[in-house]
């Protein structure tokens, strides 16, 4: 339980002024934003919304994942989502080491073997940008439904730059 005891401690001042309550768990500004886990993105701050106008899903290389596809069918369908943002970033860890060097970093770390495991590593990011903002595109679920864009966020400076 220690473990957890700074954080516990931080979410009890956080519920005693609590003011985020009573939303319906609607996209109010229709976004949908699909980018790393990375947490160097402040991913509402980023787009000058707030609490409540968008549904984000995140993953290692902001992949569109088909758990990520999974959470934007929802969103578009049941949720308000009208426009639907792929947010790699730059310096991502996903996109500057192959697979067999994250598989030996993490298989270390762990002291077993990692061999087995996929990260989903991007070896040429706009590439995969142009081919996961077409996933989105192309869904059937989704397709004409929503406005779809792909962006890289730069981690140093802020800025968002459309690639798709």
């Amino acid at each position: 339980m220690d473990d957890f005891s700074d954080l516990m401690q931080a979410n009890r001042a956080f519920a005693d002024s609590f003011d985020l309550g009573g939303f319906d768990g609607k996209a109010h500004a229709g976004i949908a934003l699909v980018t790393c886990m990375d947490s160097r993105i402040d991913p509402l701050r980023m787009l000058g919304l707030k609490h409540g106008d968008a549904k984000i899903f995140r993953n290692p290389g902001g992949r569109v994942t088909p758990q990520a596809l999974e959470a934007l069918v929802l969103g578009v369908h049941l949720l308000n989502v009208s426009r639907i943002l792929v947010v790699p970033h730059t310096r991502c860890a996903m996109a500057s080491a192959s697979e067999e060097e994250l598989r030996v970093k993490v298989g270390e770390s762990a002291g077993t073997d990692a061999s087995w495991q996929s990260f989903g590593v991007v070896p040429d990011q706009l590439d995969q940008l142009r081919q996961d903002v077409a996933k989105v595109r192309t869904h059937p679920l989704i397709a004409d439904r929503a406005s779809v864009g792909g962006f890289l966020y730069d981690v140093d400076t802020g800025l968002l730059t459309q690639h798709v």
